[in-house]
C-alpha cells in the first residue's frame, strides 16, 4: 500500500485543486493521501468526495505554522476536529499574518521590481492564503525569475532584504492545541536545513515530552544521512516515522509518493486521531 501524508492544494500553495490532489494521486498509483494544506482545513470538503470517484483514501491534515527558539517548525496535524476554537483561532491569526506580510514583501520588492498586489492575486485560487509561493509564481510570471525554486533562492530568501517575517505560535503550544483538537502531531521536514536554520535533536526531544507524535524522516529535501538520523531519534524518542512527498502540484518538482509511510504508522495515527481515515 502506498500512503503520501503530506501534499497541498491550490486551497493553499499547491496547483491542484483538491479533488484534482485526489485524481492525480489516483493517476499516481497512491492508495491513500493526506491534503495538509498550510494554516487551513478549507479543501476537506471537496477532497472528501472525491474519495469514491478516485478510490484513494484521504487523511484530513494541515501544515501548521510555528516557531521554535525563534526557528520556523511546520507541524503536520493529522485527523484533528476542524472546528475546535482553539485550534481555529491559531489557524486563522496565521493565515491572517501570513498575508499581511506578503502584502508588505510585494511592497518591498516593488520599490525595486515591477511587481503589484494584483499580480500576485492572479496566481492564487479563490478564497487562498496568499504566500511567498504566489509571489514567486508572480516573480516568474513577470520574467524576474526561472522559476519558483530560484525565487526563494533569491528575492524571496529569508536572508533577502524583501523578506518579512511573520506570526507563528510556539511549537510547543501548538502540538498541546493539535492534541487538545483530537490530532495527531507530526513535525514536517525536520532537517531540510536549505529552508533556512533548523531546530536541534534537543528541541524535538522536549517537543516529544509535550506530545509531539512522529517527525516526517523521508523527504525529498533529506540527505540519507539526514533520514538515517531522524530515524534513530525517533526510535531514541519513541516516535513515529512517516515519509511523504510534500506534493504541490506543478509549483515543486516533488512528485506523489516520491516517499512513502508504514500501513502500521498510519494505522497508529488513525488510533490517536479524533477522525477517521476516510476510504472508499
Amino acid at each position: 500500500m502506498r500512503i503520501d501524508l503530506h501534499t497541498h492544494s491550490a486551497v493553499s500553495d499547491g496547483t491542484d485543486t483538491p479533488s484534482g490532489l485526489m485524481h492525480a494521486a489516483a493517476a499516481s498509483g497512491i492508495d491513500v493521501v493526506a491534503l495538509t494544506d498550510h494554516d487551513t482545513t478549507a479543501g476537506w470538503g471537496e477532497a472528501a468526495a472525491a474519495v469514491a470517484a478516485t478510490g484513494v483514501a484521504l487523511v484530513r491534515g494541515t501544515e501548521i505554522s510555528t516557531r521554535a527558539g525563534g526557528i520556523s517548525v511546520h507541524l503536520l496535524s493529522y485527523l484533528h476536529d476542524p472546528e475546535d476554537p482553539s485550534l481555529v483561532a491559531m489557524l486563522e491569526r496565521s493565515r491572517d499574518s501570513r498575508e499581511t506580510r506578503a502584502q508588505r514583501m510585494v511592497e518591498r520588492i516593488a520599490e525595486d521590481l515591477p511587481l503589484t498586489w494584483a499580480d500576485v492575486e492572479e496566481q492564487a485560487a479563490d478564497g487562498a492564503t496568499i504566500g511567498r509561493p504566489h509571489i514567486a509564481d508572480a516573480l516568474v510570471a513577470r520574467g524576474h525569475v526561472a522559476d519558483r525554486a530560484a525565487a526563494f533562492r533569491s528575492l524571496l530568501h529569508p536572508s533577502g532584504p524583501y523578506y518579512v517575517r511573520y506570526w507563528a505560535a510556539e511549537t510547543a503550544d501548538a502540538v498541546a492545541a493539535v492534541r487538545a483538537a483530537g490530532g495527531v502531531p507530526v513535525m514536517a521536514h525536520p532537517r531540510a536545513a536549505a529552508r533556512g536554520r533548523v531546530v536541534s535533536t534537543a528541541v524535538v526531544a522536549e517537543l516529544a515530552d509535550a506530545g509531539l507524535a512522529g517527525i516526517e524522516a523521508d523527504h525529498l529535501d533529506h540527505t540519507p544521512d539526514d533520514r538515517e538520523a531522524l530515524r534513530a531519534l525517533a526510535a531514541e524518542l519513541g516516535l513515529l516515522v512517516t515519509g511523504s512527498s510534500d506534493y504541490h502540484g506543478t509549483g515543486k518538482p516533488n512528485r506523489l509518493g516520491a516517499f512513502t509511510t508504514a500501513v502500521e504508522v498510519l494505522e497508529e495515527i488513525e488510533r490517536q486521531g479524533r477522525l477517521p481515515v476516510l476510504r472508499p
